[in-house]
């Protein structure tokens, strides 16, 4: 029997308990789940490092016990990265219309470059689907309480006054 594999990509500036979720989950769904952080964040404001990013969801695998889920740099296009790792099944998130639209055209044009990769949608659970990682750094940025919306690891950082890139 081959191990089934599949990579969580993102940059997760911060990780919020919905990507976690989704984290969670799809480890219950594959033998081994590569959570891919990208190298860089064209995201406004962004917060964190690659490193701190990585470091966190690393943190916050370990505390849940996540055995099967590692955590490796983006630092490629991500049909590449699939490749180079032998995986087949990309998740990816999507929360409202908006996402599906922009996630959808993400998916025909990987699939475009690489045929052999598919692209799992999934949604968060219900109670984390408002939730995203640009109104967290608006919470933070005005000094709002983010514990609602992120993980432990993620939480402990902004506390300590760290997440200023």
């Amino acid at each position: 029997m081959t191990e089934k594999c599949a990579v969580y990509p993102g940059t997760f500036d911060p990780m919020t308990k919905g990507h976690f979720d989704l984290i969670v989950r799809g480890a219950k769904l594959y033998d081994r789940l590569i959570v891919a952080v990208a190298a860089t964040s064209t995201k406004s404001g962004a917060m964190f490092a690659a490193a701190d990013r990585i470091a966190m969801i690393r943190e916050d695998v370990a505390a849940a016990g996540l055995a099967n889920v590692e955590v490796k740099v983006l630092d490629t296009l991500l049909v590449d990265f699939c490749r180079r790792e032998g995986v087949k099944v990309v998740i990816r998130g999507v929360r409202v219309y908006s996402d599906f639209e922009y996630e959808f055209q993400m998916a025909l044009t990987n699939r475009r470059m690489a045929p052999e990769i598919e692209t799992l949608f999934m949604m968060p659970s219900e109670h984390l689907a408002y939730v995203t990682a640009s109104t967290v750094r608006e919470i933070a940025r005005y000094g709002g309480d983010t514990a609602p919306f992120v993980t432990a690891a993620v939480q402990k950082r902004l506390q300590e006054g760290k997440g200023q890139k």
